[in-house]
């Protein structure tokens, strides 16, 4: 190791299903879902929402480096900042991109090309000058993207799949879990296992329990479940996230306030929060 034994993740977008902006969503934020997970000396970003393009401006004014993308899936929500992603248009970037959702019908690679093609998007990924390697796996995999620096993948219960993912740096565990659907009794037994003593674990809580009786099938899950689930895996920190464009900031609020007396020390993730084990 590089003596830098810093590990956190940073808030970029927190929303769900599409991106809003209004007076009664400033608090938490209305951009889609995208993390920036700092593990040492490593850069890891998590999925390529519209909160991407505020991160990627970011990046833009440091000298060019070096990152690992990881997308859980490709809805529309969680790769739209792709095409605004400053630091894909820089030479001297070197970029992998990660899904593992994909295989075997189709490659990240040409979904990616399908999104940015005429008549929906004036010019392809070719267009870009940073060095990208589009990189598929399939969920369950375990990845090494730097020596010190294991990523562990799961799959979840989504329409056309999604992966979660767990960072293992210098014995301490960020956990991403979005968009996932709750089984309808008890917790997915595989994320009891993959989430098992997590340090911090961020979760697609979009809906409330009452609220999720009317979505039964949309692949997302709750508050309540996210935190029946951390308490099964005996995780940490339970990061509510993936919020509904409807629960505005006062919505929000009373989430907070919920979620912190059923469960204390949790949090509702926030643009621009960072968390760190």
């Amino acid at each position: 190791m590089s003596g830098n034994d810093d590990f956190s993740v940073r808030f970029w977008g927190v929303r769900g299903s599409i991106a809003c902006s209004a007076p009664d969503v400033i608090r938490y934020g209305g951009n889609t879902s995208s993390l920036e997970v700092r593990a040492g000396e490593r850069l890891l970003l998590f999925d390529g929402g519209s909160g991407l393009r505020y991160l990627g401006k970011q990046l833009a004014a440091q000298p060019p480096g070096d990152a690992d993308l990881f997308l859980t899936h490709t809805h529309f929500d969680h790769v739209c900042g792709l095409p605004f992603f400053v630091p894909f248009f820089i030479p001297g970037w070197k970029f992998r991109v990660w899904a593992g959702h994909l295989l075997p019908a189709l490659t990240l690679e040409r979904v990616l090309h399908d999104m940015m093609i005429a008549p929906l998007f004036p010019v392809p990924p070719t267009i870009f000058n940073a060095d990208i390697d589009y990189r598929d796996f399939r969920a369950g995999e375990e990845l090494a993207p730097a020596d010190d620096v294991v990523v562990k993948t799961c799959p979840l219960e989504h329409p056309n799949d999604a992966t979660g993912y767990r960072v293992e740096f210098d014995g301490r565990s960020i956990c991403y879990i979005t968009d996932t659907e709750h089984p309808a009794e008890g917790n997915d037994p595989r994320l009891v296992e993959f989430l098992k003593d997590a340090d911090i674990v961020i979760y697609d809580a979009s809906y409330t329990d009452e609220e999720y009786k009317q979505r039964v099938g949309w692949g997302h899950s709750t508050w309540e479940a996210g935190m029946r689930l951390c308490d099964a895996a005996n995780a940490k920190t339970y990061v509510v996230f993936h919020h509904d464009p409807e629960h505005d900031d006062d919505f929000m609020d009373g989430i907070a306030r919920d979620v912190e007396t059923a469960r204390p020390g949790s949090v509702v993730a926030r643009e621009g929060m960072v968390l760190r084990p």
